[in-house]
């Protein structure tokens, strides 16, 4: 069953939410990339919010890149996604494994540590967008908080969360994002405040069946609220060997030639899809041809 996304608004314009259920996105990647299941938890995290965030941009053709760089063990995670519902992502370090915390759970911020969020919209104009703030938690849910409040000046809540089996498949994941608007009152900022005190998870609610729009109406509930769109979402890397062709002529006529006399062949492995490309000399030389 395809994964879906909703993005909705309350009726007085005050709250924008999004709500994804990404529970086979984040299995796919699981499976691209053989992740342990602290791996799966962080990168599963970034692109359910990749997916929300992406489903946010305007423009023609545009792409988010949200990148974490933190000292823990996991190294760095990398999500892109697009405005038509695909995102793709890896971590540096997938088979990292480290305690659980001391109530059990996964210990997503002490893999990822301390260090920087970034991100890039490119929307196809002059230059592209780029972000960036320190850290909080590694958690990544308070880290693109922090991001929307420091950044966008947009008070955001961010809520993530991957369940992992015990065959360490992705059991459930998804996540949502209530934006608070500039012309939000008083009052309806407080009454979001108490209703997401005691809110289940986002775990818990996958974990009890709840669709995307049930997600939707418990997070907002006492809000009147108007769903806007319903889409399918996806983990979809759009690798092609005439990409990695083009990234070869890239290197120039030199360094082509600097391989076809050391190696004789080169392979390249895509970052999001660990798919192998394999160029032969044959077709180095004809490669070469077209460089610079």
């Amino acid at each position: 069953m395809a994964d879906k996304l909703i993005k909705a608004i309350t009726k007085d314009g005050f709250l924008r939410i999004y709500a994804v259920d990404a529970t086979e996105t984040v299995n796919k990647a699981q499976k691209y990339h053989s992740l342990s299941a602290v791996c799966s938890a962080a990168l599963g995290r970034l692109l359910s919010a990749g997916l929300m965030m992406g489903a946010m941009l305007k423009g023609d053709d545009p792409t988010l890149t949200l990148q974490i760089k933190g000292d823990g063990p996991i190294g760095m995670l990398v999500a892109v996604s697009d405005s038509k519902g695909n995102v793709k992502g890896y971590c540096a370090n997938p088979q990292v494994d480290i305690p659980l915390k001391p109530n059990g759970k996964l210990d997503v911020g002490g893999a990822v540590g301390s260090g920087m969020l970034g991100i890039i919209k490119d929307l196809k104009m002059r230059e592209p967008y780029i972000g960036q703030v320190p850290l909080q938690t590694g958690e990544i849910g308070d880290d693109l908080a922090f991001y929307y409040m420091q950044s966008e000046q947009t008070p955001s809540v961010v809520a993530l969360g991957v369940l992992i089996d015990r065959d360490y498949s992705v059991k459930c994941a998804g996540g949502y994002i209530i934006q608070v608007m500039p012309e939000c009152d008083e009052q309806t900022l407080s009454k979001l405040e108490n209703s997401i005190q005691n809110m289940m998870s986002v775990t818990e609610m996958l974990s009890n069946n709840m669709s995307v729009t049930d997600m939707i109406n418990y997070v907002m509930l006492g809000f009147d609220t108007e769903i806007l769109e319903e889409s399918d979402v996806r983990y979809n890397c759009d690798c092609s060997l005439d990409r990695m062709e083009r990234a070869i002529v890239s290197l120039g006529k030199e360094q082509i030639k600097e391989i076809i006399e050391d190696t004789g062949e080169a392979e390249i492995c895509c970052h999001f899809c660990d798919r192998k490309y394999t160029f032969d000399t044959n077709k180095l030389i004809d490669l070469m041809k077209s460089a610079k």
